[in-house]
């Protein structure tokens, strides 16, 4: 999401630059309020203004780094620590799929890369079905 979009999420009646309490963020985003503590833990980077009474306040910055790892974790697969990496290596993050190692894969090797996987999908399951079975 843009940035302009993320802080359109708002429509409180205050400023884009304004300061979001973790209430208002996850009703924004859709995301609970113990998920962005957690989050917290997990992402140095994820440091909101605390006041006295520890009372969390977000800068539109924070709001937009939820907005990434929300959408690195819930929508492109990645894990915590993936997602993590991903943003403390600052590079562009891109969707990743966990795949095997080529040489745990038959007929990998042999394979272009984008090849459909289909195939091999459809023995995996045939496999699975007939475990399920036995």
């Amino acid at each position: 999401m843009s940035s302009d979009t993320a802080l359109g999420l708002f429509d409180d009646g205050k400023a884009p630059e304004a300061f979001r309490t973790i209430g208002e963020v996850a009703r924004a985003l859709g995301i609970r309020q113990h998920v962005l503590r957690y989050w917290e833990e997990q992402f140095p980077m994820l440091r909101p203004v605390k006041r006295s009474g520890g009372r969390r306040y977000y800068r539109p910055e924070d709001v937009r780094l939820i907005e990434t790892i929300d959408r690195l974790v819930h929508r492109e697969g990645y894990t915590l620590r993936g997602a993590r990496q991903s943003l403390e290596g600052g590079a562009k993050p891109t969707a990743r799929v966990a795949t095997p190692p080529a040489a745990a894969r038959p007929g990998a090797a042999e394979k272009a890369p984008g090849a459909s996987i289909v195939p091999e999908l459809r023995a995996i399951c045939k496999l699975l079905a007939d475990a399920l079975q036995a």
